[in-house]
């Protein structure tokens, strides 16, 4: 598509959202505001607006327009999946519907009840959702009937060059024409051209080439050795005629790690992650997390007072074990639970080290003779872990993520892929806990840990939490 068409596009789906949304707030305004009682055109039509009404609106989409474009909303989706469309509008619309509550709550808005408000987050979320599933059906229709199509041209002839090149021919939607291949003479350029893929020119003629020729993109997939002097090169070259360049991340070949690129006042980089990065859905975990244990501490006030009592009565010592625990990153903090053991049960793990029953670096014993009765209640019923709440607080700890271990455990990890664990916040329950605590072997353990760190969401974060109450009141693998 030339340049001038693309830009009419851009501008106008811009205009076309914000459309969406004034279209919602108006429909929402006849749907909430009309239970009970019926309102005709006539009657929406001959509502007043006052000026200071008309400038907050405008105050509001300038906002909302502000919002889309911070959160990627009208940048290109050409590799994007539909669920991956369908999160970034739901994100969209609830942040625009959050910044709607705000306008309502500074400016006195009597019409933005709360029917009317979530009358307008399913409006604006269905129809911009249809809309933009509808943008990307077409498109995809488009492209493969050969047209919206662009030229690209792959720098490199390894191996992941020729993954990257089989991803783009059976993504045949995305549009993408592969024109060829470039690179300089090594060691296994003989076998790529008997492979039938076209060599389109060597890397000291590539000016030549994308002077004379339709290249819309640059894949550059060359190795780490190369990628100073050949592939910046190549950079400058695109850089001078306007072409896009595409760089293939996985430079060093990780395996789990996943990438996204970046930019800190004009210095882009590539970031390499597992598990969780900061962003907004790390922030509705952390707000969830203060705002339902806040909840959970008031509703088990006096189940914890109870449990104070009966630990004060049934033997000498303090209320509440305090220990040093490692947390994200191996920052360490202070754990605090209800005291299950006697006084000194520190001092006595040594001589207590030959009975372990557990496999690895954790310490386990059944019947742990430190354990003093109201604490083996306390343990079997999970309300020892209850002061936790105080640490997920605090922001030492989640309600959900991979145990906080003592420092002693820690020291005795003998693998560096256990140590991944560490890279989240810790948190109260997890896999392990939903799936037999301390009668699941340690290796197995660990495994669950990453499987929570490479499949999280908030989703699975809310089905770990509400399957830990049956866990916890049947007691599985409790010790």
């Amino acid at each position: 598509m030339p340049t001038f068409r693309r830009r009419i596009l851009f501008e106008g789906l811009k205009i076309f959202h914000l459309a969406i949304m004034v279209v919602a707030f108006a429909l929402a305004a006849v749907l909430a505001l009309g239970v009970g009682r019926v309102i005709s055109v006539t009657d929406f039509l001959s509502m007043r607006t006052s000026v200071g009404n008309f400038i907050i609106f405008i105050g509001l989409l300038f906002l909302w327009h502000n919002l889309f474009a911070a959160v990627g909303l009208y940048e290109s989706h050409r590799f994007a999946s539909r669920m991956a469309e369908a999160r970034e509008v739901v994100k969209a619309t609830f942040l625009g519907t959050l910044i709607l509550t705000a306008a309502a709550l500074l400016f006195h808005i009597r019409m933005a009840s709360l029917s009317f408000l979530l009358v307008f987050f399913l409006l604006s979320t269905g129809m911009l959702l249809c809309s933009r599933l509808g943008l990307k059906a077409v498109l995809t229709r488009t492209r493969l009937h050969g047209r919206n199509l662009r030229h690209v041209l792959i720098v490199g002839t390894n191996r992941r060059a020729i993954e990257f090149a089989q991803t783009l021919e059976t993504r045949v939607e995305l549009g993408y024409r592969i024109i060829g291949f470039a690179d300089r003479e090594w060691g296994g350029i003989e076998e790529f051209r008997q492979s039938g893929r076209a060599f389109v020119c060597e890397l000291d003629s590539l000016p030549e080439f994308l002077r004379k020729n339709v290249v819309d993109e640059v894949a550059i997939a060359l190795p780490i050795r190369s990628l100073h002097d050949d592939a910046s090169r190549v950079a400058a070259l695109c850089e001078k005629q306007g072409i896009i360049l595409r760089l293939l991340p996985n430079i060093f070949d990780l395996k789990l790690a996943r990438a996204t690129a970046e930019e800190l006042e004009g210095h882009p980089f590539i970031t390499h992650y597992t598990g969780t990065i900061e962003g907004w859905p790390v922030v509705v975990k952390r707000a969830l997390d203060f705002c339902l244990a806040l909840v959970a501490l008031l509703i088990v006030s006096p189940v914890m007072l109870l449990a104070a009592a009966l630990i004060k009565i049934a033997s000498p010592g303090p209320i509440f074990f305090a220990q040093k625990r490692i947390g994200r990153n191996k920052r360490k903090f202070t754990i605090y639970k209800f005291r299950t053991m006697a006084v000194d049960a520190e001092n006595k793990m040594r001589q207590l080290e030959h009975l372990n029953e557990v496999s690895g670096p954790v310490f386990k014993i059944k019947d742990d003779p430190r354990i003093t009765p109201v604490g083996r209640f306390l343990r079997k019923t999970s309300i020892d872990e209850l002061p936790q709440l105080f640490n997920v607080l605090k922001g030492d700890m989640s309600l959900v993520g991979p145990r906080p271990l003592p420092i002693r455990d820690y020291e005795g990890f003998n693998e560096d892929w256990h140590r991944r664990r560490f890279s989240v916040r810790p948190g109260i329950t997890c896999l392990w806990q939903v799936n037999g605590r301390s009668s699941i072997p340690f290796e197995k353990w660990m495994e669950l840990d990453m499987q929570y760190i490479d499949k999280w969401s908030l989703w699975l974060d809310l089905k770990i939490l509400a399957q830990t109450i049956p866990a916890v009141l049947k007691g599985l693998g409790a010790a």
